[in-house]
């Protein structure tokens, strides 16, 4: 007689049909899937996907912010298979999309598994893995699963493959990955240098960890602080950029920025207002446009019917966009290096 814990994981007579089908419709079809660590420029917390093979094992530290990790802090290595092969059956369907700015191919996938592939849900916010479809050459990785019922013993795991323009963020050759060079244009890089900022004198340090918006680690408890930058808003005071000897940049700008600060009281919040002030005081790379004031806001979650610790402050801000690379270069300076390309075999 079986166990409880066998019969439960046994196939029923439903899910046995349904996986004869599957094997019918995909002709055994095998997928693989390569794995693939997050990097994150220290300068401007900007996300790229680089293939595991060609990192060495502390890559993980560029998962972490700048000054998060110790100085000799063991590296965690990555315990997840480099690649991963799967059986089921892939199915896809597209629809053609013009915007302002892209003409494109929208390529969504099914993947239906007869079994849960448990290394796409263990890897962790800094791993992920990318399949490749078909000749075309489509990258696809999945965002849900979905549909799934007990009795029948099928995943369907669903996702978008990667858009052209988004394209650059994975990377297959570390030799091109330049991680010299800030991404943003704005003064995003200004406000991140808050989280490594010693206040002279010993005066107000921050109280919590600052984030660029859209780019929050994966259910980050908090407390933290989400930096946004409304794109719409930045605007030049300077008309003309100044052009110095060597053809450096020099142009005056302006930003509307949106600090929002989750689980934080209202000392400490006011103690994030004043640890600002007192950045943009002492160093003069931010400066201060408007009368900024700690706000609570209001999001309600109704299945618990609670609100959360949620506050905002709005800074309008002028700077030197010469001045924004500087102080991405001194992060470059200290940063840790933590990708390593593998050494290239010659052929004899």
């Amino acid at each position: 007689m079986a166990s409880v814990s066998e019969a439960a994981g046994a196939r029923t007579e439903l899910a046995g049909d349904l996986a004869i089908g599957v094997d019918t419709l995909s002709l055994l079809q095998e997928v693989t899937f390569v794995q693939y660590t997050k990097v994150i420029l220290p300068l401007d917390q900007f996300v790229f996907w680089v293939r595991a093979d060609l990192l060495s094992a502390a890559a993980i530290y560029n998962a972490a912010l700048y000054n998060a990790v110790a100085y000799g802090q063991p590296p965690t290595l990555i315990a997840a298979a480099p690649t991963l092969i799967a059986n089921g059956s892939l199915h896809w369907a597209n629809a053609k999309r013009q915007d302002e700015t892209e003409t494109i191919a929208v390529n969504q996938v099914v993947f239906t598994s007869e079994v849960e592939i448990t290394d796409l849900n263990a890897v962790g916010p800094h791993t992920i893995y990318i399949a490749t479809l078909g000749a075309e050459g489509v990258r696809y990785a999945f965002s849900q699963r979905r549909s799934f019922y007990r009795q029948a013993m099928l995943y369907h795991y669903i996702g978008i493959a990667l858009y052209p323009a988004l394209a650059s963020q994975i990377v297959d050759d570390v030799a091109l990955f330049d991680s010299r060079q800030p991404v943003v244009s704005n003064s995003l890089p200004l406000w991140l240098a808050l989280n490594s900022y010693q206040p002279i004198g010993g005066g107000l340090s921050l109280p919590t960890q600052l984030y660029p918006s859209f780019a929050v680690p994966d259910n980050l408890p908090a407390p933290y602080g989400v930096v946004h930058i409304d794109p719409e808003q930045t605007a030049a005071l300077q008309p003309v950029p100044y052009l110095g000897r060597t053809l450096s940049h020099h142009q005056l700008m302006q930003d509307k920025v949106r600090v929002t600060l989750y689980g934080l009281r209202n000392a400490d919040a006011l103690g994030f207002l004043d640890a600002a002030l007192g950045y943009m005081a002492e160093t003069d790379n931010l400066g201060l446009m408007n009368g900024p004031a700690v706000r609570d806001a209001k999001r309600p979650q109704a299945e618990f019917s609670i609100l959360a610790m949620e506050k905002t402050i709005d800074f309008e801000v002028s700077y030197d966009q010469a001045t924004a690379r500087n102080v991405a270069r001194q992060l470059i300076t200290s940063a840790i290096p933590t990708y390593l390309p593998q050494p290239t075999a010659y052929a004899a």
